[in-house]
Order: C-alpha cells, then structure tokens, then sequence
C-alpha cells in the first residue's frame, strides 16, 4: 500500500467518522487540509478571494451536512471536496449575475395584457404535458433538478447513478422538451 492509499484511507476515515458521529476533531483535521487548497483552486479558476472565501466555507459546510453521501468506490475524497467547490463557485456565481431586489423595479406594475395570460398559461399547459411525456427515467431526473432545486451531482448522490447518466439524461430530456415547446 502506497503513501498515497494510506492517506486516502485516513480521508476516508474521516468523512466516515464525521457521517456517523459528527466528529468534530475529524472535520477540523479535514477543514485543515482542504480549505486552503479549496481556496487556492477557486483563486486559480478565476475566483476573487472574497468569493473563493466564501465558496470554500460553503464548500467545508456541505462537507460536514452531507458527508454520509460520500461513497469512496466513486471518487477520492479530494475528488468529491473539489467537484463540491466547482459546482458551489458555479452556483454563486449564477446567483451573483442576477439581480438583487433593490436593482429591481419598485412600484405598481401594469396589468399584464390578457392575450399575455393567455400565451403564458398555454405555454404552462404545454410544458406541463412535455414533461409528463418524458420517459419516466428522464421526467424523474428533470423533476428532482428543477423542482426539487438539487445539483447534478446531489442527485448522482441521491439515486446513485453515475453522474455522466444523470448529465445524459437531464440533456435528452430538456432538448425533447424545446423541441416540444417549439
């Protein structure tokens, strides 16, 4: 056994002991290791420090409230710790291109133009019947991402398929649905 597998093996520890016991000496020796180096990475990806900051402490929390879906037969755990950072640097930035309530309009807004109710319950009509015209594999995928708000690799977590699967499906199953809107 190499260096590298034992170290592995006492990462693996770690997540365990924090998954079934809230260990907080474990996620502390974890928090050591990886917070930097989460930091580092987001710096190195474009990041600016105060949003690698707060990515890496959202990163590190994610670790501590969802270590029992670690499974080490997917991935190692830097490999999980950095896939959670890459998608919660995506999620904040998304969350930091939209606009906050106070760039928004205030004040009363216009009567929406009846034929614009219209078109838009149809539209809803429409995409409620292309979704449930999705095979069940595909419509269950679409559902958990949307509408249950979860990532594509919580849901890879949660159902246990591989997340190429989950990323394959999600595609077919939203290019199905353009082509059923269009």
């Amino acid at each position: 056994m190499t260096a590298n597998d034992q170290t592995e093996l006492q990462w693996v520890a770690c997540i365990t002991a924090i998954a079934k016991d809230e260990d907080q000496a474990a996620f502390a020796r974890l928090f050591r290791h990886f917070a930097p180096r989460v930091k580092a990475f987001l710096i190195k990806s474009g990041a600016d420090p105060s949003l690698a900051e707060e990515c890496m402490q959202d990163v590190m929390a994610t670790l501590w409230q969802k270590a029992h879906l670690y499974d080490p037969s997917r991935a190692s755990v830097a490999t999980w710790i950095f896939t959670i950072a890459r998608n919660r640097k995506i999620d904040l930035l998304r969350r930091y291109a939209r606009p906050e309530p106070e760039d928004l309009p205030w004040g009363p807004e216009h009567e929406p133009d009846q034929a614009d109710v219209m078109a838009l319950q149809q539209d809803s009509e429409r995409l409620a019947e292309a979704i449930r015209q999705l095979p069940e594999k595909q419509r269950k995928l679409i559902e958990r991402a949307y509408f249950g708000d979860l990532t594509h690799s919580e849901i890879a977590a949660e159902t246990g398929l591989p997340l190429g699967t989950i990323k394959s499906r999600i595609r077919l199953a939203l290019e199905r649905l353009r082509h059923a809107m269009s």
